[in-house]
């Protein structure tokens, strides 16, 4: 049941836990927080996906990552647990801008190394390519932090095939983190998935229940609907299964504020959906790309 972590020997279960709701607008407190870490614990979830800007602003910068290190700190299993983060974005007075330069990429390591309490980072993602600064160059400064023994593996997010192949030549790449659900569904068409698999690299799908503009759509989709009552499921699980069926490599990141978020996302693990399901499913949902975007 359980999933490996591109090549690295690392086995994680099967659906993630996404930490960026605990630290962005309308956050939960602290204790809340806490409770949703541990309750995706306990439903068997052992891998967690954050980065640096999951946070308020700029002056906020690590508070998930420190939130999911104190959280880890006060449960039994908390040493088990794989934690990935990403470092190439920014927070100034709350937006979202790109940096993917060098320099940046060290300090931000840095910085995520005191946040979560550690001197070797499992799984460090380039959270996306910038385009003021050359692709080589952002992943190169990944492949130096490795050398140095500050991050295990290297991963990419928000990249194309051709961007992932790039990056082949310069390191070893074991994940890929790209936004993909039933509905959107354009790691799929664009051929993300299919290289992954092909590769042997975890592909992390997040929004794998839709995410903002998409989130409700999918929870109240009849079909998704109706096959959830079959199964004394939500259409959210139901999502989750449907992907986890659509490759071996695929380890969806659902987010979670809230501990009942976070439980019925593990229980979605469990759940195999029949041939004829995924039947209806692929005929229900469109498999072009979709402009949505992160």
């Amino acid at each position: 049941m359980r999933r490996a972590l591109g090549q690295t020997g690392i086995m994680v279960s099967p659906i993630g836990l996404g930490g960026m709701p605990m630290s962005i607008v309308g956050r939960p407190d602290s204790a809340q927080s806490h409770g949703v870490i541990h309750a995706a614990i306990e439903g068997g979830m052992d891998f967690i996906d954050t980065a640096d800007v999951y946070c308020m602003n700029h002056e906020d910068i690590g508070h998930n990552e420190r939130l999911i290190a104190e959280a880890l700190a006060a449960h039994p299993r908390g040493a088990e647990v794989v934690v990935a983060t990403k470092g190439g974005l920014e927070r100034p007075n709350g937006q979202w801008t790109r940096n993917g330069h060098p320099d940046h990429l060290q300090s931000a390591c840095e910085a995520s190394l005191q946040a979560l309490g550690t001197e070797c980072i499992t799984l460090y993602q380039l959270h996306a390519p910038d385009p003021e600064v050359p692709f080589a160059e952002s992943v190169g400064a990944l492949q130096r932090l490795q050398e140095a023994g500050k991050i295990a593996h290297v991963g990419l997010s928000n990249v194309r095939v051709e961007q992932i192949q790039e990056a082949q030549s310069i390191v070893e790449v074991v994940s890929v983190q790209n936004r993909c659900n039933i509905i959107d569904r354009s790691a799929f068409s664009e051929g993300v998935v299919a290289y992954c698999e092909a590769q042997q690299i975890a592909f992390l799908p997040y929004c794998p229940v839709g995410g903002r503009g998409q989130k409700e759509a999918l929870g109240s989709h009849p079909l998704l609907t109706e096959i959830a009552s079959r199964f004394g499921a939500s259409p959210q699980q139901v999502a989750l299964a449907w992907l986890l069926q659509q490759s071996p490599v695929i380890i969806p990141i659902p987010g979670a504020s809230k501990a009942a978020n976070a439980s019925s996302s593990a229980q979605a693990q469990a759940l195999a959906l029949g041939l004829g399901e995924l039947i209806e499913l692929n005929q229900a949902f469109p498999t072009e790309a979709s402009d949505t975007g992160r």
